[in-house]
């Protein structure tokens, strides 16, 4: 089992990308019944974000990716 990287580094990872959006995908501060929702989510948008080239596609896919992220954690609420 991998082990989990500590809530700051976390946050810092979503930091360094130079795509704004990113700032909204993390989960540190969030509780751990809400982090199960929003840190698999937070981690695909890493990933997209990662690999993906820089367009209109790649903005428009983390901005729905990010809507149903904020649907889904508000299910918890």
């Amino acid at each position: 089992m991998k082990s989990e990287a500590p809530p700051e580094e976390n946050k810092a990872a979503f930091k360094t990308s130079t795509t704004p959006i990113m700032r909204y995908f993390e989960y540190a501060h969030l509780p751990e019944k809400l982090q199960a929702v929003s840190k698999p989510i937070g981690e695909l948008a890493k990933t997209m974000d990662d690999t993906l080239p820089d367009g209109a596609e790649k903005s428009a896919g983390l901005r729905k990716l990010l809507e149903a992220k904020d649907c889904l954690v508000r299910a918890l609420i």
